[in-house]
């Protein structure tokens, strides 16, 4: 697989392998120096069978042991334990957790004592903030100037539900983000020729994007009708529109045209797969500001 291009001679997405483990990044993102993240293939894990290799989920019938070895490979990545991990509890809401130093492992190395989360934001530098996939959209974010970051689960119910719009929110209300500041990606799922849905899903979406805050596009180009009450959903440009409606700069969004669907053997997808498979992941870890660790520096000199 080449570099994953939106357009010409400007990469969304690169490839990238680092001890066996291969995983994509996003370059328009990783140029603010205030993130490391990663979305991973289902390259470099130690699962096997139809969870080979690269499972993240402890809930599908993979072996645990497999599935901690891969958080352990992947958090040496990221240069940290698995302690540093804190995971969505996703049920396909638009609900949006703040994370503190308190949430640090849970999920991984220690139980999650919360609920129907589907999107994460922190101002913490070191926590890795996780959530899961296979065919749904990861969106990924970060505020440079506030120095947040957020990572959010976007399935039909919470695109359709603005899930994009309700983790910039929480990171304006948690961090006093500016959503012309934060930068934002949408990341590999089910591309529009794959996902086929119903009228009842679809006219939610119609009824959304004809709504007045997306007059600037055509709800019919983002559930598609085929007759005969189906249509074909683009999730993809869908959680773009929420996104520049919810204040982020067209120069400062990224979204990738990588599907799932037609790349199971590379990312796991629930559609293709008829449900055999296990969870890729979407991580974002804040870093120390460096500005901030001169100024630590210099207040211990007398």
């Amino acid at each position: 697989m080449e570099i994953i291009r939106k357009d010409p001679g400007h990469p969304v997405l690169r490839r990238n392998r680092e001890h066996g483990i291969e995983y994509l990044t996003f370059p328009g993102l990783e140029a603010c120096g205030a993130i490391r993240h990663m979305i991973s293939t289902r390259i470099g894990g130690a699962s096997r069978g139809i969870y080979a290799s690269m499972n993240y989920s402890y809930t599908r019938g993979d072996d645990p042991a497999a599935v901690d070895e891969n958080f352990a490979r992947t958090a040496r990545l990221f240069g940290a334990g698995p302690d540093a991990f804190v995971c969505s509890e996703q049920t396909h809401t638009a609900n949006v957790r703040a994370v503190t130093e308190e949430d640090r492992g849970k999920g991984v190395v220690r139980p999650k004592d919360y609920g129907d989360v589907d999107g994460l934001v922190t101002d913490v530098p070191g926590l890795i903030l996780s959530t899961f996939y296979a065919d749904c959209v990861p969106l990924l974010f970060v505020d440079p100037v506030r120095r947040a970051a957020g990572c959010s689960h976007s399935g039909w119910r919470g695109t359709v539900q603005e899930m994009g719009r309700a983790t910039v929110r929480a990171m304006q209300e948690h961090y006093g983000s500016r959503p012309e500041d934060i930068l934002a990606a949408v990341g590999p799922s089910i591309c529009r020729d794959c996902y086929e849905v119903s009228a009842d899903v679809a006219e939610e979406f119609l009824r959304l994007f004809s709504g007045e805050r997306y007059a600037f596009v055509k709800p019919e180009e983002i559930a598609v009708s085929k007759g005969g009450g189906k249509y074909q959903l683009d999730l993809w440009k869908a959680n773009e529109a929420v996104l520049l409606a919810a204040g982020i700069q067209k120069e400062h969004l990224f979204v990738t045209d990588l599907c799932t669907c037609c790349n199971p053997d590379y990312l796991f997808s629930h559609r293709a797969s008829a449900g055999r498979r296990g969870n890729f992941a979407a991580f974002v870890m804040l870093v120390k500001d460096p500005a901030k660790g001169k100024e630590e520096e210099g207040a211990g000199i007398s």
